[in-house]
C-alpha cells in the first residue's frame, strides 16, 4: 500500500515534520510493508519554513533575535532553491509567535515584529533574490513597525522625534510620519511574496486590534487603545503607498505585519493559493492508496481552506480516501465527509488537561496513526471474505 503522509501542524505541541514522522511510526507498526511518502504541510503559520524546507531539499539557518517580548531568542528561516533563484522563507511565528509570549506577558500593545525584521536582514545578508513570508499565529498588533525599525526605517511621533525601536503596537498613537530612506540596501533588489489570511485588515470594526487583540491577550481599553494606535499607522502609510490601506485584503494579516511588508514593496497572496502553489498540492498523489493527514483540531470551520480539507478535495477527484488525526473533534465535524474526507479520530485517549495532551501528543498522535491504520488492514481482509 502506498501511503500519503501530508499533515499539518497541531499549534503550540507538534510541528508538521514530527507529525509526519509520528504518523509514519505508528502506520509501520501496524503495516510494515507500507511505502510510506512523507510531505508536512503548514499555512504560514508555525512550522511554514521546515515544511517548505522539507519538501525541497532546503536547508534552515540559525539566528538568534530579538523575541515578541524584547529578550533575545533563538529563531531560524530556510533557505531553497526556485530555479537559480535562492529564495528564503520565513515565518513570523519564528520571530514573534504567540507561542513565544509568555501567558503572563500577553500583551499585544507591547509586543514587537522586531525580530523578523532581523530575520529578514540575515536573509539579505546572505544575498537571497527572493524572500516568502508565511503569516500566522503571531503574538504581535504593531503593523509590522519593528520589522521596519531592524531593517532601517525610522518612525517619527509629532515632535519630530524617532519613536524607540520594538516598542509595539502602542507606540504608534503619536505617529506622524515613516522614514524609508534608511531601509537594507538589497530590499530593493529582492522579491518578496507574503502567503497571508486574504479577510484580515489593518483598521475598522474588523481590523485586527478587534478581531484577534483579545486572542493575543489585550483588555477592552488595550484593543481600543490598538485601534487608535493602526487607525495612525494607516494614515502614515496612505501618504506613503498614496492609497488606503486600512481596509485592503491582507493588510491586517499578523497583527498588521501585512501593512509593514507593503511598505517594503511585497505583494500579498491568500495563503492557501499560495501554499497549493508551493508544496504543489496537485501533484501529490501519484501513486497513491491512502492519505493521512492531520491538524489540531477539525470541525465546521476546516472546509474554509485549511489543510486537510485541501488535500481531501483534491484527493477526492481522484477517489483516494482521506484520515484526518486531530487533537480535538468539534461542532459539526462531520461537514468534512462532504469534501473529501472519508473518516476522521481525535488521537486523545483519555480525559486530560491542555498541558497533558500537549506533553503526551507524540506519543498519542504515533499510537492513534497505528490504530486507524490496524483498522484499515482489517478493512481489507474483510474486502477480501
Amino acid at each position: 500500500m502506498n501511503v500519503l503522509v501530508c499533515p499539518s501542524g497541531f499549534k503550540g505541541s507538534i510541528d508538521p515534520l514530527t507529525a509526519a514522522n509520528c504518523i509514519e511510526a505508528g502506520i509501520m507498526r501496524a503495516l510494515p510493508s507500507a511505502k510510506i511518502r512523507k510531505v508536512p504541510l503548514a499555512d504560514g503559520g508555525e512550522g511554514f519554513a521546515h515544511a517548505l524546507v522539507a519538501a525541497t531539499d532546503g536547508q534552515i539557518r540559525e539566528a538568534i533575535v530579538t523575541g515578541p517580548v524584547g529578550a533575545p531568542i533563538s529563531s531560524f528561516y530556510g533557505v531553497i532553491a526556485q530555479g537559480q533563484c535562492k529564495t528564503a522563507v520565513i515565518e513570523i511565528a519564528a520571530a514573534a509567535g504567540l507561542s513565544l509570549v509568555p501567558h503572563d506577558c500577553r500583551n499585544p500593545c507591547i509586543t514587537t515584529t522586531f525580530g523578523v525584521g532581523e530575520l529578514i536582514a540575515s536573509a539579505l545578508d546572505e544575498g537571497v533574490q527572493r524572500i516568502i513570508v508565511g503569516c500566522g499565529d503571531s503574538g504581535t498588533s504593531d503593523g509590522g513597525a519593528g520589522m521596519l525599525q531592524a531593517l532601517g526605517a525610522r518612525l517619527i511621533n509629532r515632535e519630530g522625534t524617532e519613536i524607540p525601536w520594538a516598542a509595539g503596537g502602542q507606540s504608534l498613537i503619536p505617529l506622524e510620519s515613516i522614514d524609508l530612506s534608511g531601509l537594507h540596501p538589497r530590499l530593493k533588489d529582492v522579491e518578496i511574496e507574503v502567503a497571508c489570511n486574504w479577510k484580515n485588515v489593518l483598521c475598522g470594526p474588523n481590523g485586527v486590534a478587534c478581531v484577534y487583540g483579545p486572542q493575543k491577550g489585550a483588555s477592552p481599553k488595550q484593543t481600543k487603545l490598538l485601534q487608535a494606535a493602526l487607525d495612525m499607522y494607516a494614515s502614515a502609510c496612505k501618504r506613503i503607498l498614496g492609497h488606503d490601506v486600512s481596509e485592503m485584503p491582507g493588510s491586517g494579516a499578523s497583527g498588521g505585519l501585512g501593512t509593514g511588508l507593503l511598505l517594503l514593496g511585497a505583494m500579498l497572496r491568500p495563503r492557501y493559493e499560495a501554499i497549493m502553489e508551493y508544496f504543489n498540492l496537485e501533484g501529490l498523489f501519484e501513486d497513491c492508496d491512502l492519505v493521512f493527514t492531520a491538524e489540531g483540531g477539525i470541525d465546521y470551520q476546516t472546509p474554509r481552506g485549511k489543510i486537510p480539507a485541501e488535500v481531501a478535495i483534491r484527493a477526492k477527484k481522484r477517489q483516494i480516501p482521506v484520515i484526518v488525526l486531530a487533537g480535538t473533534i468539534g461542532d459539526e465535524a462531520e461537514v468534512n465527509y462532504d469534501v473529501g474526507i472519508n473518516a476522521y479520530a481525535s488521537i486523545l485517549q483519555r480525559p486530560s488537561t491542555l498541558d497533558e495532551a500537549i506533553a503526551e501528543a507524540e506519543r498519542l498522535l504515533t499510537e492513534s496513526a497505528e490504530g486507524v491504520m490496524r483498522m484499515v488492514v482489517i478493512g481489507r481482509k474483510l474486502a477480501r471474505w
